[in-house]
């Protein structure tokens, strides 16, 4: 098994530093690169506006790192009467470091539709609903907070750019390095890679290597672009991955 990572940094490195460990070979390929968000100067004004008991949101760790090194930038401090919630446990653990709070998140799966079931979501009409993200993404979210009746509002704390690649350099590079297992844990790159790679290679190499993907959904999209050998982690951290690729 040749493995190549396409997480962006530094969970990627990371990733295929624990696999080279044990003794695999593997790369990291990061397709998306993060960069401070349009919205983060709002954020102590959005925070200000919240009340106790009032619901805030990280939905990835990288939320939680930007909207956090603006605070300590300007020296502001978290609100501690907020009810916190991450996607998941690396989210969580990263808004809990960075903000002091308690913060509850989903044990099972790192998805949105878990999230929602916390018994903690079910009664929030009347309350504010802050949500720190990228340029886009969990609508499922606040649109199922809205419908709950919370007034929802977005910061978007970290933009995620497209790393710009030679495909056919690229295609050649790993094809004749003999990599077989690709790691991919969001659409967006999904759809990345299939568009960069030159339509031989594609066919040729790309859909014929196993995926490793981190949902279903994202399992759905990539039969549906071709790939047949697919493999499914059973959350988003490095260590599912790597429990997945052992």
């Amino acid at each position: 098994m040749k493995i190549l990572v396409t997480r962006p940094s530094p969970a990627g490195e990371a990733l295929v530093s624990r696999l080279r460990a044990l003794g695999r070979e593997a790369w990291s390929f990061p397709l998306i690169e993060f960069t401070p968000g349009r919205e983060l100067a709002r954020l102590p004004a959005l925070l200000d506006a919240l009340t106790p008991d009032d619901l805030l949101f990280a939905v990835s760790q990288h939320a939680a790192h930007y909207a956090g090194a603006e605070l300590k930038r300007i020296g502001k401090a978290w609100p501690q009467t907020l009810n916190a919630f991450a996607i998941g446990r690396t989210t969580a653990l990263a808004l809990h470091q960075t903000s002091g709070l308690h913060v509850s998140y989903p044990h099972d799966r790192e998805v949105s539709e878990v999230l929602l079931q916390l018994p903690e979501l079910q009664n929030v009409a009347g309350k504010q609903a802050l949500i720190l993200r990228g340029n886009g993404g969990r609508e499922l979210l606040a649109e199922t907070l809205t419908a709950r009746g919370a007034n929802v509002t977005f910061c978007e704390c970290y933009q995620r750019c497209m790393k710009i690649y030679d495909g056919t350099e690229e295609a050649w590079r790993w094809q004749s390095r003999g990599v077989d297992t690709l790691v991919v844990t969001s659409g967006e790159m999904l759809d990345q890679l299939y568009a960069l790679i030159p339509e031989w290679y594609r066919t040729n190499w790309l859909l014929r290597c196993r995926l490793l993907v981190v949902s279903e959904r994202l399992a759905t999209l990539a039969r549906e672009r071709g790939w047949q050998d697919i493999l499914v982690a059973d959350n988003a951290d490095n260590d599912a991955l790597l429990r997945m690729l052992q």
